[in-house]
């Protein structure tokens, strides 16, 4: 446990991997999916492996973290001697699971809770919740956590390049994104999230390893020189893709401060379906100005 006390609290869509979770001690509440042969928790009973192997023949609906499963987590933190929790979950144009986190965490007793809305998913969540355990090893102090994390947020930009938006559609969570006609095309999304948090398509492009060049591309450009950033990669089912773009990423954005590499959990694979890729960037300046921290 750090000397300040702070724990960190997130849900399943964060995708940080395993060792990652262990090595900050980051607590995470897993949302769930319902087949037709019952409920499953997200990453603790049913891999995301599974979920697009069924995929074809069902299509689960997903649902809360129970609120039983958000009040136990509080329960471990209280218990292992933290008393500050900073909470960072799935972004509310999505799914009802930060309301749910903030609701709990307004009739929990014995705990300082703060609850971030990220308006993103997948590596949005995950480097935003991996730098602020960085911070918080570094002896930050809760106010200063808090004030830049809400920059923090502003500054991280996602993008993901899907096969279909069939799943989306399919799902109800297609957001503010139009149809994209062309399967025999090739064509291929890239998906980000829009400053509400609902998913918003910002290109489209003919084949994989053009999509893959144009998300690099786009998080490039937002880096200004001379800014430290952190940088990430993501895949859904796309293991050997995900090295490609990870090259590309690295090849491009050299010089980053952290780096981080998910995969894509249950809840968002059932989303989306099979062979996603992802790519983001995380700007620091404005949060460590935030926070005083800017030298």
């Amino acid at each position: 446990m750090n000397k300040q006390k702070i724990a960190l609290l997130t849900d399943s869509c964060a995708d940080i991997p395993r060792a990652l979770l262990q090595r900050h001690d980051i607590y995470v509440v897993p949302l769930k999916l319902v087949f037709s042969d019952g409920e499953y928790a997200d990453g603790v009973d049913i891999t995301p492996s599974e979920v697009y192997r069924r995929l074809p023949t069902e299509i689960p609906k997903t649902t809360l973290p129970s609120g039983e499963s958000v009040e136990r987590a509080f329960d471990r933190i209280r218990q292992a001697g933290y008393t500050h929790v900073l909470a960072i979950h799935l972004s509310g144009g999505l799914s009802g699971t930060c309301n749910l986190v903030r609701l709990i965490a307004e009739q929990t007793e014995g705990l300082e809770i703060a609850v971030f809305d990220s308006l993103s998913g997948s590596l949005g969540i995950g480097v935003t919740v991996l730098q602020a355990a960085r911070w918080i090893e570094q002896g930050w102090t809760w106010d200063e956590l808090l004030r830049a994390i809400p920059p923090l947020l502003r500054d991280t930009h996602v993008f993901f390049c899907v096969d279909t938006l069939e799943y989306l559609q399919k799902g109800g969570r297609i957001g503010k994104i139009s149809a994209v006609a062309g399967t025999l095309l090739q064509i291929k999304p890239i998906i980000s999230f829009a400053e509400d948090g609902q998913l918003v398509n910002v290109a489209k492009m003919r084949g994989r390893k053009a999509a893959m060049q144009k998300m690099v591309q786009m998080a490039t450009a937002l880096v200004p020189r001379g800014v430290r950033f952190n940088l990430a990669v993501a895949h859904g089912d796309s293991p050997a893709e995900l090295k490609v773009i990870r090259e590309m990423a690295q090849k491009s954005l050299p010089d980053y401060a952290c780096f981080m590499e998910g995969e894509i959990d249950c809840t968002l694979g059932a989303y989306v379906g099979p062979h996603l890729l992802g790519a983001g960037v995380q700007m620091l300046e404005e949060a460590l100005k935030a926070a005083g921290k800017e030298n």
